[in-house]
């Protein structure tokens, strides 16, 4: 994370108030929703089963709980918070199994018998992408430069969590990954061409 002046912007307010009425609400959501995936990586910790799964959970729980509280502590004060935003890796390959195998259409359960680790791997996953989105969001809206980085330093350890679990998932066949033909493949990779500036660009 870059850091920013935490003291005051150009108009002297404290930084503590220099935030939007949209970024405020947004952040707002944000949080909010942090919590709520908080919450329920609580709730399903004692329901996994794969002990990989549980180690993904762990991680990525620990991870998210920091976020919060970065995140919390640069919108309430406006400073930076006592550490930079981390950055997330995760601890598996990228080896990708591509291809679709015909299976029971999906749908949602009758009943919480019918939880299993793909249900709640599939929850987790669910989670991380709409963080990433929320968090683009507010970033967007966000005017207090200290929120907006931490915001946008967030989204990729958003997009690497849902990474990984995709990955847990597609290991077992519960996400696949369909591929276009060779041919029709090779004609998307090869339909831009290299950009060039324009005449009434400066250098």
């Amino acid at each position: 994370m870059f850091t920013q002046s935490s003291e005051s912007q150009d108009n002297g307010q404290p930084m503590s108030m220099n935030h939007g009425a949209h970024e405020v609400m947004d952040v707002h959501e944000v949080l909010s929703a942090s919590i709520g995936a908080l919450n329920q990586c609580v709730l399903m910790r004692d329901q996994i089963q794969d002990p990989e799964l549980l180690g993904i959970l762990d991680r990525q729980y620990a991870f998210m709980l920091d976020e919060y509280n970065i995140t919390r502590e640069a919108y309430q004060t406006g400073h930076d918070p006592k550490h930079p935003t981390k950055t997330y890796n995760m601890q598996m390959g990228n080896d990708v199994n591509y291809g679709l195998t015909a299976g029971e259409p999906k749908k949602p359960i009758q009943s919480a018998n019918e939880v299993n680790d793909a249900i709640l791997a599939g929850s987790l996953l669910a989670m991380h992408k709409t963080g990433a989105v929320g968090k683009t969001q507010a970033a967007l809206e966000s005017t207090n430069p200290v929120v907006r980085r931490v915001l946008q330093d967030s989204v990729p350890n958003c997009v690497e969590m849902a990474y990984e679990v995709s990955l847990f998932l597609n290991k077992r066949g519960l996400y696949q990954v369909p591929q276009l033909s060779q041919n029709d493949m090779n004609i998307m990779l090869n339909m831009y061409g290299q950009a060039e500036k324009a005449k009434n660009m400066p250098n």
